[in-house]
């Protein structure tokens, strides 16, 4: 595992070569791809067999490619099979040569927020964070390090949640140290749920690096979803909780690339990645290796997210911090599911002024204005009662009809209690 945590370094070395448009001898490339598998891959003896195979492709010219894109492709297709994280790399040098890869190959870049580029917590208390990268951290100096910091700034955010969502639809991967961090949140000390990781070089463990800054959440209900994008580490982190009981997962199937490792490269700007190690869970024995962590929920990558927001409110209902914590998160759920629900045909019914404020008809909605302010859409709930949509699903409003039928009244309701009730002014 060490040497190929060591061989990432290395890729700086090989990107800032001088630019080659060919391959002169692929064979060659070919070959070294051979023993880097055989050298590095965590079962040995599958190892020797995927080196065979690559070595009998190579002698019947399959990879008699001079483009390295290409060749590339052709070396990959071999071997991907064999190995979610399996691939061969170009990668064509850059002026003055790239950033050097951060440890262990994860990169930690603050414009990128260090994988978590948005924290929002929605009304009613469900907290989404938003995780495109597990970034990593030394876990002999976790507290200078800024990654920790950023993901302790994300639950320090979060703090009042009644319910959180990991979002990892976009996450590829990351950090094993990171992994044992997040999972710490929501487990015990010293459970026994972290990935041992087995190699050809000894042992490993996905156990959390440092106690969490911000404190457990034991009985916080947490809701990840995933999708065909989230991969390695990321992937480690949905199965994790899942099989440690601590979270529900959502969306579909995630990639499938359970083994870790790194790039080594094998010349002319190409590198190859080699898992080294496997990891085995205490849970269920095994790891998501070609199948993928499987949701509890199934849903379209579409909806996945406004889905699982819609199962954290409804486990906040079911232990409501107090009665005003349950009537926003009813409000909020109803406002949600609106989102989807049929709407009214006779809205020309509503339209006009009431008061300091109209109900105007746009793009087949109804909208609510005042002065300046922007717009607030309605979203139906019954007859004649609307929520509000987006920032603003702690407000609802109710239509009165009168004589014939005809809407006479407005009432906007907080979920305080507040009203507002405006006749109709023509």
């Amino acid at each position: 595992m060490k040497r190929l945590i060591l061989a990432t370094a290395a890729l700086a070395a090989f990107a800032i070569l001088p630019a080659s448009a060919q391959v002169a001898e692929p064979r060659a490339v070919a070959e070294r791809v051979a023993e880097a598998v055989e050298e590095n891959f965590y079962d040995e003896a599958r190892a020797r067999s995927i080196a065979a195979e690559v070595r009998a492709a190579a002698a019947a010219g399959r990879y008699d490619l001079s483009n390295p894109g290409e060749l590339a492709s052709a070396l990959t297709a071999t071997l991907h099979p064999h190995d979610g994280h399996f691939r061969v790399e170009y990668r064509p040098p850059q002026a003055g040569g790239p950033r050097a890869p951060q440890p262990g190959g994860f990169g930690n870049d603050a414009r990128a927020a260090y994988g978590v580029p948005s924290v929002v917590m929605y009304p009613a208390g469900v907290g989404v964070i938003d995780f495109r990268l597990l970034a990593h951290f030394n876990p002999d100096n976790a507290d200078s390090s800024a990654a920790k910091r950023a993901v302790d700034a994300a639950f320090t955010l979060v703090g009042g949640a009644q319910a959180l969502v990991f979002d990892l639809r976009d996450c590829a991967g990351g950090s094993p140290a990171m992994v044992g961090y997040l999972v710490g949140h929501f487990v015990p000390e010293g459970a026994n749920v972290y990935n041992r990781f087995v190699s050809r070089r000894g042992e490993g463990f996905e156990t959390p690096p440092a106690p969490p800054a911000t404190g457990r959440r034991l009985e916080t209900p947490l809701f990840i979803v995933i999708s065909g994008r989230t991969g390695s580490a990321c992937e480690s982190l949905a199965y994790t909780l899942q099989a440690a009981g601590r979270a529900t997962i959502v969306g579909e199937a995630s990639g499938g690339g359970a083994n870790p490792g790194g790039l080594i490269p094998v010349g002319d700007n190409l590198a190859v990645f080699v898992s080294g190690g496997s990891p085995i869970n205490p849970i269920t024995g095994r790891n998501w290796e070609g199948t993928g962590v499987q949701p509890n929920v199934a849903a379209a990558n579409t909806v996945a997210l406004t889905r699982a927001r819609e199962l954290a409110l409804e486990a906040a209902l079911r232990a409501p911090a107090d009665e005003t914590a349950a009537r926003e998160a009813q409000w909020a759920l109803d406002a949600l599911r609106a989102e989807s629900a049929p709407y009214p045909r006779a809205l020309r019914d509503y339209a006009g002024a009431y008061g300091a404020r109209s109900i105007a008809i746009e793009n087949d909605r109804l909208v609510l204005r005042r002065d300046r302010r922007p717009p607030l859409v309605l979203l139906p709930l019954g007859p004649d009662q609307f929520a509000v949509a987006g920032a603003a699903p702690l407000q609802r409003v109710t239509f009165e009809r009168g004589a014939r039928g005809r809407i006479t009244a407005m009432t906007l309701t907080l979920v305080d209690g507040q009203e507002f009730r405006d006749l109709r002014a023509d």
